[in-house]
């Protein structure tokens, strides 16, 4: 339940979620942890509270006190070091009368010098009096709940052991202990020991301070990192999935993610990727329907041809023109398989390119290899041979892929073959260009360009020759050409002095 809640939350919501839950159980530990304490700090001092009343009845016992007002004032002024730690003992009969109090122990207040003028001593009667009267009716009702707590501990089943209690007022904490008297085991009155234990408060009020103080903090940088979250993290992320969705929905809405490119940590490399991507992304779509666009045209010319073809076929009786007809279909479907093969080799070209690597490779041992298999079949076959020239020298590696050098050797191969006659030479030269270029030249002796423009070659599905209409797609050259250009290389075309055709590539150094 709390999974699908919190799935359907952004992530500043579920940040601000888990951190509330957080500071909840928090907070419930902290009330459990105030809780426990008071009790322990109080279990503290009702341990030297039972000490001292276990004391003050074994010397009662032991001196044979009589548990009446007369001997119990006595004894108190004679033991009372013993309640140096309280504030006050009291001692109560069997019928919850005070009979011994340590207050009474106090020296009389009235014992003020004989210089004082008599109108200022009867001030300070009066003054005093008004005073004793006072506190003699706050013990009063002291004891009175005293006298309360003693009716009810003598009837509860903790009678005869120590019980406690606390009296917290605006000013005071008090912690009292009481515990009956027995003398040779009959119950003779009760012990009521009281002590200042505002420590205790002031130390339970401390850590409540110091409690509040740190969720007043927590809360404070919760909230500003919240903020810092949402500022700088979560919203140019929403910036960047708002950026997503305009290109998947294919608006022109203006997006701030070139502002948000600009930043220097791992969100700004994001999102410079994420441009690169959309932008490779916009170009590959761009291509593939310039590429479909182009393909149907292409297709159009010899679908159109057979149609006619074939509409006349079925109309003729001429065996030489039904032969001829013939042949212009089996042209029209041969072209139609060529440019339908290429384009879906291209097509899966360009999906491998992206995947591989590239590394420092031997041109002439690459090229050397492809001319070897060259010439095993096209010497016998065409008696057209291919010969390989370097200028000597050892250093003609460059950062390529293998597999895609070869292709481009072949393509330019296969071309050369194609214009070609039977005995006729095709010759593949390799050289330094300057300091940072290697050329490879491939030249035949055809018939070479006729067009002014021999940019044109390398256009796709671009074809000038009719009378091969089904050996050729028009793709080869545009292959060749995309391939040079993600070596990051230079293809040109031109025509020879003597005759043919002359196609050269620059690739740069390793």
């Amino acid at each position: 339940m709390l999974s699908r809640f919190l799935k359907n939350l952004s992530i500043l919501k579920k940040f601000l979620f888990i951190n509330f839950l957080v500071f909840l159980i928090f907070s419930l530990l902290t009330l459990i942890y105030l809780n426990t304490i008071q009790p322990s700090l109080i279990k503290d001092k009702t341990s030297n509270h039972i000490k001292t009343l276990n004391n003050t009845i074994e010397n009662i016992n032991r001196l044979n006190i009589q548990f009446n007002e007369k001997e119990l004032k006595s004894f108190l002024f004679s033991t009372r070091f013993l309640f140096q730690s309280l504030d006050r003992v009291q001692f109560f009969d069997e019928n919850y009368k005070l009979i011994g109090d340590t207050d009474t122990l106090d020296l009389d207040p009235r014992a003020f010098s004989q210089k004082l003028e008599i109108v200022e001593m009867d001030d300070l009667n009066q003054n005093k009096e008004k005073i004793y009267s006072e506190e003699k009716s706050e013990k009063t009702k002291k004891n009175s709940k005293i006298i309360d707590i003693l009716n009810q501990y003598k009837n509860s089943k903790d009678f005869g052991k120590p019980f406690t209690f606390t009296d917290d007022n605006y000013d005071q904490f008090l912690l009292t202990t009481i515990k009956n008297v027995l003398v040779d085991k009959k119950n003779v009155g009760f012990i009521a020991v009281t002590e200042n234990a505002n420590d205790v408060k002031a130390a339970i009020n401390e850590r409540k301070v110091f409690i509040l103080r740190t969720a007043f903090v927590v809360g404070i940088v919760i909230l500003i990192f919240s903020f810092v979250l949402n500022r700088y993290f979560l919203k140019p992320i929403k910036n960047l999935v708002t950026y997503t969705n305009q290109i998947k929905d294919k608006s022109n809405q203006k997006s701030n993610i070139e502002t948000i490119k600009n930043r220097n940590d791992e969100i700004g490399t994001l999102s410079k990727s994420l441009g690169e991507m959309t932008d490779e992304l916009h170009k590959r779509i761009t291509t593939a329907e310039n590429y479909s666009t182009d393909l149907l045209h292409e297709i159009r010319n010899p679908l159109a041809s057979l149609k006619s073809a074939s509409d006349i076929i079925s109309e003729t009786d001429d065996k030489s023109q039904r032969n001829k007809l013939i042949k212009i279909v089996s042209h029209d479907v041969e072209r139609i398989e060529r440019l339908i093969t290429d384009y879906s080799q291209m097509l899966r070209d360009e999906a491998a390119i992206t995947s591989e690597k590239m590394k420092r490779i031997d041109l002439v041992e690459i090229v050397k290899s492809v001319v070897d298999d060259f010439n095993s079949i096209y010497d016998s076959k065409k008696s057209i041979g291919i010969k390989l020239k370097t200028n000597g020298s050892k250093n003609y590696s460059i950062l390529g892929i293998e597999n895609r050098i070869e292709q481009i050797t072949a393509n330019l191969l296969e071309n050369s073959i194609s214009f070609s006659d039977k005995n006729q030479e095709i010759l593949v030269e390799i050289f330094n260009k300057d300091e940072d270029k290697i050329a490879l030249v491939v030249s035949d002796q055809g018939i070479g360009f006729t067009e002014k423009d021999t940019n044109k070659i390398f256009n796709r599905f671009y074809s000038n020759r009719p009378q091969k209409f089904g050996e050729h797609s028009g793709l080869g050259l545009n292959i060749v050409k995309n391939l040079v250009e993600l070596h990051n290389g230079q293809i040109t075309a031109s025509n020879n002095k003597d005759k043919g055709a002359r196609i050269e590539i620059n690739f740069p150094k390793a």
